[in-house]
């Protein structure tokens, strides 16, 4: 689709904008649940345990091996790799990654699940560099006359809980005359979208032109310019993991392997 290929192109600009820390040695990472001299603290030896909320194609979702794969999937393996260590995937509710509840109860290293940084997120959990940049989009039935939230007087607008779209709904709502009807995941929302019980559904961009190349009786006919970006999070007091990803993230750029992975899941090169 021509929309998402443009739109992947310009969100990879601020991906490409990723700062570094340090070098970091993978050989020395911790055992469980410690610390070491040099190395990062872990939940399980030998793991880096990462907490995600399926599904979110293409960012992440099961394929139809019933394999957690995706966009941020294949960049925590590269930071797996660069620890010397493998990923392990937990799903697990949104909610519960952007409050940090899964890092205060030992349940994930590090959080990647399309996650925007911001203020009050960066209060509870440590960000990484940005390493993509997103907006919000409504998704509508192919042939609606509903083009705009403008458009939503008393009709039902599907929304995912915790999520920035909510928010930017929640805030739109009186103005508008519409009614949020929260839904746990993207997939469910969207799906509402196309079964006709919801009018339209929003969230961020990547999610809902993906999307409706899969399902093309659903269309999306508008972007709003909500200037998002997406961390990697982890606690807030695991300084070392925080270096240890943004160096695998800056070394990713240099060498060409965050360009061949955004050209996997987006079908575009990123912009040098």
């Amino acid at each position: 689709m021509k929309r998402l290929l443009a739109l992947s192109a310009a969100a990879s600009a601020l991906a490409l904008t990723l700062t570094g820390c340090a070098n970091y040695s993978s050989s020395t990472t911790a055992a469980s649940g410690s610390a070491s001299a040099t190395g990062p603290t872990l939940v399980a030896a030998g793991k880096l345990t990462v907490c995600t909320h399926l599904a979110y194609k293409p960012f992440q979702y099961k394929d139809d091996s019933n394999k957690v794969v995706g966009f941020d999937v294949d960049l925590m393996d590269v930071v797996a790799k660069k620890l010397g260590i493998t990923q392990e995937i937990v799903d697990i509710e949104f909610g519960q990654i952007t409050s940090g509840a899964v890092f205060a109860a030992k349940k994930c290293d590090v959080g990647a699940a399309a996650i925007t940084i911001n203020d009050k997120r960066k209060e509870a959990t440590a960000f990484s560099d940005p390493y993509f940049a997103a907006t919000q989009a409504l998704l509508v039935k192919t042939g609606s006359s509903v083009k705009d939230l403008s458009d939503l007087k008393g009709k039902v607008l599907a929304v995912q809980t915790d999520t920035t779209g909510q928010d930017y709904a929640t805030k739109n709502a009186a103005q508008y005359g519409y009614t949020a009807k929260v839904f746990d995941d993207m997939t469910s929302g969207a799906n509402a979208v196309l079964a006709g019980t919801v009018d339209a559904a929003i969230n961020d961009n990547g999610v809902m032109f993906d999307y409706a190349k899969d399902n093309p009786k659903t269309t999306v006919v508008k972007e709003f310019n909500t200037d998002e970006s997406y961390g990697f999070n982890m606690s807030l007091d695991n300084t070392k993991l925080l270096a240890a990803v943004n160096d695998a993230l800056k070394t990713a750029k240099a060498d060409g392997t965050y360009n061949t992975i955004y050209k996997k899941w987006f079908g575009v090169d990123a912009p040098k």
